[in-house]
């Protein structure tokens, strides 16, 4: 861009809330619907208002952006984002876990969208909402804060039992949709430090994550913030309240792209440069003051009005994290990157087959929500452990979501299962951890759905389901089905002598976790290990096989 273009751009980029008029005075029921009453534009200067006293703080970091985005090895523009490289030790770690923890954990039903479906009239949250709280312009989102306490949260026991269930890195929510900060941001009132825990939610976890070891990243929604309360706008509601506009956002009415193949090209929100340019300092000020070695954003990045925004933060984070001596990370789903410019994440679902370029799922070890719900349902330690075991044979990395309670507190099941996979990681993670694909994925009757939203529609493995892992010389067959004869004999057609594996000789073969010795023979259709009596199958078990 030639220099007079570029000072202009920025001069737009440091007054984005000059440029509406002023909107037309309230009605004088603060509670009364709006959504036919006042224009998007009208709805957008209320909200613009509300956070105005940040403007100076927010125009700090937004210049603070632009200069690191144009100082580091790359530039605001994707021919330059796409030279983006991984780091190894981001493809090495396989397992991560996501933490989907906030004010929405306090009512405890339906799922971390409370927030949102509270105010929609159709739904059973809404229902759910006036019978036990009351309607919503006597009980709105915002009066559950003070409830939202966290008095029995210890960081420091969250990052170790991390540890122990074997997850290499940490990426808690930073701020979900619902506009509550669970971190000291200085562009909002409505922060964990100010309210409820009266904590630094993000940075006392950075803290005790980092000190056990293990990477940190962290989660920002906040883009999806600028629809999530539309429905508050219908009804009688606190949303309508130009007083609490700094917590609800504008709450435009969402055009919500429907379809299973949907596109966010397609999406026609109103979205303000106002906004977009409040999402850059947001995200901005959350890089410089926790220094995430992972941003995971949900999707609605990608929506048309996001996308200058995003390729400068790109251009920002990556120069920022190599000037302060790291590689970042930015997990993204559907079109809103670049494919190569950061890590496409498959939100609840897999692959069907190995991708060159390393990717990752994201995934709740609940059924039926991200964060936490009463009486909710749980993967079992097999799934997730089969799960794991396939996204990794394919060049991916898990990332598993809990929700804690509101206390603080991490549910019993939920403890009980992260322990299970750690032990299960203990004994066979050299098969994991570290591996690259091998020629082949795996084998086997049992096939998965492809692309999100898919993960619980894998049926059970069997004995003849075997995936495979790489490192070095040494090959890993994992079998994903537990032989009911402890002593059996299992075929692995994929190194038969002519089969993929044609060529290959076989120096050894152990099972991991058993020091007795195996006996193997190669023919044209597969290789034959018997299996030990002894043999121990909890989950899956590993075959160590050192190639020539």
């Amino acid at each position: 861009m030639i220099p007079l273009l570029r000072s202009a751009a920025f001069a737009l980029l440091l007054c984005p809330f000059l440029l509406f008029a002023q909107s037309s005075s309230a009605p004088a029921d603060p509670m009364a619907p709006t959504h036919d009453t006042k224009s998007a534009a009208q709805m957008d200067l209320e909200w613009q208002k509300s956070v105005a006293k940040y403007d100076t703080q927010r125009n700090a970091l937004l210049k603070e952006a632009d200069r690191q985005a144009n100082d580091g090895p790359y530039r605001a523009d994707w021919d330059s984002l796409q030279k983006y490289q991984q780091p190894q030790w981001y493809k090495d770690a396989k397992f991560g876990i996501f933490i989907h923890w906030g004010v929405y954990s306090v009512p405890g039903f339906g799922s971390e969208w409370y927030p949102r479906l509270m105010y929609q009239q159709k739904e059973p949250v809404f229902a759910n909402h006036i019978k036990t709280f009351g309607a919503q312009d006597k009980f709105g989102y915002k009066d559950f804060i003070p409830k939202f306490k966290a008095e029995k949260w210890d960081p420091a026991a969250w990052a170790h039992l991390f540890k122990e269930a074997g997850a290499q890195y940490v990426v808690p929510v930073a701020e979900h949709h619902d506009g509550f900060s669970m971190y000291d941001s200085g562009l909002s009132d409505w922060t964990a430090v100010k309210m409820g825990p009266k904590r630094d939610v993000i940075g006392d976890l950075s803290k005790a994550v980092r000190a056990e070891g293990l990477h940190f990243g962290l989660s920002s929604h906040r883009a999806e913030h600028n629809f999530f309360f539309d429905g508050g706008r219908t009804i009688r509601s606190d949303v309508n309240d130009p007083k609490y506009a700094s917590l609800y956002g504008p709450a435009h009415h969402w055009f919500e792209v429907k379809g299973d193949n949907h596109q966010l090209v397609d999406d026609w929100t109103y979205v303000s440069p106002a906004w977009t340019a409040d999402w850059l300092a947001r995200a901005t000020e959350l890089v410089e003051k926790y220094k995430p070695e992972i941003v995971y954003y949900d999707w609605w990045i990608g929506q048309p009005n996001f996308r200058p925004r995003v390729t400068e933060f790109a251009a920002f984070y990556y120069n920022y994290a190599a000037a302060h001596g790291y590689t970042g990370v930015i997990n993204f789903k559907d079109y809103s990157l670049e494919w190569k410019s950061g890590v496409r994440d498959f939100e609840r679902g897999q692959l069907a087959s190995i991708e060159p370029d390393h990717w990752q799922t994201d995934t709740s070890i609940s059924k039926l929500s991200w964060g936490y719900i009463e009486n909710d349902q749980y993967q079992p330690p097999d799934f997730l452990v089969h799960q794991l075991i396939d996204i990794v044979s394919k060049n991916g990395n898990l990332l598993l979501n809990i929700g804690p309670k509101p206390d603080g507190t991490i549910p019993d099941q939920i403890q009980t299962t992260l322990k299970e996979m750690g032990s299960w990681l203990k004994v066979n993670g050299e098969a994991i951890y570290g591996t690259t694909p091998w020629k082949v994925y795996g084998e086997g009757p049992t096939k998965i759905i492809a692309g999100a939203f898919h993960d619980q529609d894998t049926k059970p493995y069997t004995t003849e389901d075997f995936r495979f892992t790489q490192k070095g010389n040494t090959v890993y067959a994992i079998g994903m089905g537990c032989p009911t004869d402890a002593s059996s004999t299992v075929a692995i057609h994929s190194m038969g002598s002519e089969q993929a594996a044609k060529g290959l000789t076989f120096a050894s073969i152990e099972l991991i976790g058993s020091a007795e010795p195996l006996t193997h023979d190669q023919s044209a259709d597969a290789l034959h290990v018997k299996l030990p009596a002894s043999a121990n199958c909890k989950y899956a078990y590993v075959l160590k096989i050192a190639v020539k």
